[in-house]
């Protein structure tokens, strides 16, 4: 596949940047950083060259002048929030995160539990962190946050926080997702550190959008698209075009709030370092593209997978039509259609001229191959058999898996385990490859061309199974699904 990105350069100018950003301050950064340390799968996709674990390598070649911070909001661990990529709760996924830094070298030095007010399952999780040998700090609701600068910046509010002790130059702030309090975080101990006569300074590290991007650039329209159910909205940055005369681009949130950061900075300080939001950031992203058109067009097809992905959970009662509405007019204002999509045509017309549920995938030459659904294979699984036959140069017609071999697979699975779909999904496909493998060169030789499908984009014109979804991520391709229930 095309790369867009120039990942080197990104991990090189990044972490020289957080270093010039910590020299200007003297003692201390706190760094907070926004979206995923790792992991980080629509960067990847909106930026092809952009290894999902480009920050926290960027951050290693900090790591012994860094140490972490997790944050997580006492009404998260309430309310049992999941995170809806790994389908694991907040509270467990901390301890996940922190197992992730530790085992990379990195120092973790505490959790910080946010907008506490004296629930019991906080507690509890407090306990629970402390007795595996975890600083656990509390951080209170503060009334009127964050527009009461006077309660805010007074021993009332930021100072009734716990002081989370820190000894290293850089401090990252992460959480295991939005609305946590890593910015109340790192408020809460600028305050906290300015009284005890440390001097500290704030930045924020968020990659989108990028703000030396035009407004109306495909990278950026896809962090909106990503973002609908948020409400988040990229704006021209007013504070900078004052400042500077420079056109920046941010988002709502930030400023919205720059004023009132504005004000506890000057409480603080003296007077705020920074002269806008943009100002506050470190995100050296933009500097990094080095084939713009590549990373164009590919935003585009994440804003055609977004709008896809939010048709399926509006049909599944998971999201509402505001969010469907709203990417569609970003869709507009990009000018592309969901007949931008190959993968889209493709398995459309295949389902045309067999009359059943059909897929199609785009390798990386250009190459489309389709499939539909059998008695046997759902259109999934037929695809990523048909698509690793066309890679290992066996013919289409070679039957990797025999009739023999799937009739008692199905057997089990609707007469033992009381199943209703009789069909194979991917990983069942994918196991029975395996086996054959040991014995038959040809399927050895298709199981070895699954790498190949990373980067790819599939389209399938029924909603698939969550199994078939994780087979699909695992694999790095690129899903879409028309909004329609498998008939039973």
């Amino acid at each position: 596949m095309k790369y867009g990105f120039d990942n080197e350069k990104y991990l090189k100018i990044q972490s020289e940047h957080i270093k010039d950003r910590i020299a200007k301050f003297g003692d201390k950064l706190y760094l907070e950083f926004g979206g995923k340390l790792f992991d980080d799968f629509h960067a990847s996709r909106v930026l092809p060259g952009f290894e999902p674990d480009s920050k926290l390598k960027m951050l290693m070649q900090l790591s012994d002048v860094a140490e972490i911070i997790i944050v997580i909001s006492a009404v998260d661990i309430e309310k049992n929030k999941i995170r809806g990529d790994l389908g694991i709760t907040y509270d467990v996924d901390v301890l996940r995160l922190r197992e992730a830094f530790i085992s990379r070298g990195f120092m973790v030095s505490a959790v910080v539990i946010t907008h506490y007010n004296g629930q019991a399952s906080t507690d509890a999780y407090r306990h629970r962190l402390e007795r595996m040998g975890i600083k656990v700090y509390y951080h209170r609701l503060i009334e009127g946050y964050p527009n009461n600068v006077a309660l805010i910046d007074s021993d009332e509010g930021f100072g009734r926080n716990d002081y989370v002790e820190t000894t290293r130059p850089l401090v990252v702030v992460t959480a295991p997702g939005p609305g946590s309090g890593k910015m109340a975080v790192c408020l809460s101990q600028l305050y906290q550190e300015n009284k005890r006569g440390i001097k500290a300074g704030y930045a924020k590290f968020e990659t989108f959008p990028v703000w030396n991007l035009p407004l109306k650039h495909p990278v950026n329209v896809a962090y909106e698209a990503a973002t609908a159910d948020l409400s988040d909205v990229n704006m021209i940055d007013p504070f900078h075009l004052e400042a500077y005369g420079d056109t920046a681009v941010n988002y709502n949130r930030d400023i919205e709030i720059f004023p009132v950061l504005n004000a506890i900075f000057e409480s603080i300080y003296g007077e705020n370092p920074y002269k806008s939001p943009t100002d506050m950031g470190v995100n050296m992203v933009g500097y990094c593209l080095c084939d713009d058109e590549v990373c164009c067009e590919a935003s585009k097809q994440e804003i055609i997978r977004r709008y896809y992905t939010a048709l399926c959970n509006l049909a599944m009662g998971k999201a509402n039509e505001s969010e469907v509405n709203k990417i569609g007019l970003l869709m507009k204002q990009a000018k592309i259609s969901t007949a931008d999509r190959k993968t889209t045509l493709a398995a459309k017309a295949r389902k045309e001229e067999t009359g059943g549920d059909a897929a199609a995938i785009e390798l990386a030459d250009g190459t489309i191959i389709t499939s539909k659904s059998t008695p046997l294979l759902g259109p999934s699984a037929a695809l990523l058999l048909n698509a690793t036959k066309h890679l290992a140069g066996i013919a289409h017609d070679v039957k990797l898996i025999p009739q023999a071999m799937i009739e008692p697979i199905q057997e089990t699975k609707v007469n033992i385990l009381h199943g209703k779909n009789p069909r194979l999904h991917t990983d069942e496909v994918l196991v029975a490859l395996s086996m054959l493998s040991l014995w038959d060169e040809s399927c050895k030789k298709a199981l070895e061309c699954l790498p190949q499908l990373e980067g790819c984009q599939m389209h399938c014109t029924v909603m698939l199974s969550e199994v078939d979804h994780k087979i699909f991520k695992k694999l790095g391709i690129g899903l879409t699904c028309d909004p329609v229930a498998k008939k039973k």
